[in-house]
């Protein structure tokens, strides 16, 4: 939620602050630039924090599935 939060916070400054994305920080940094850089990072952490998430919540799911599978009969399967 974070990224997608991110995102369209960016994409909502875009549409309604053009000044302000314009507007310059320092150089030809502007501001519309140092947002979509910091996108990046905003993402890997996201993925970062999900792949955490899964590996403690979906995983132990998914490998007591696994184990009930390989304990069904033969027939059972299709």
């Amino acid at each position: 939620m974070t990224a997608l939060g991110y995102f369209v916070l960016f994409l909502f400054l875009s549409a309604y602050a053009p000044g302000l994305m314009t507007s310059r920080i320092t150089g030809g940094l502007s501001i519309a630039l140092l947002l979509g850089l910091l996108q990046l990072p905003v993402t890997l952490m996201a993925v970062a924090a999900y792949e955490r998430s899964a590996r403690r919540r979906v995983d132990p799911l998914a490998e007591a599935v696994r184990a009930l599978s390989d304990q069904s009969p033969q027939g059972a399967r299709r």
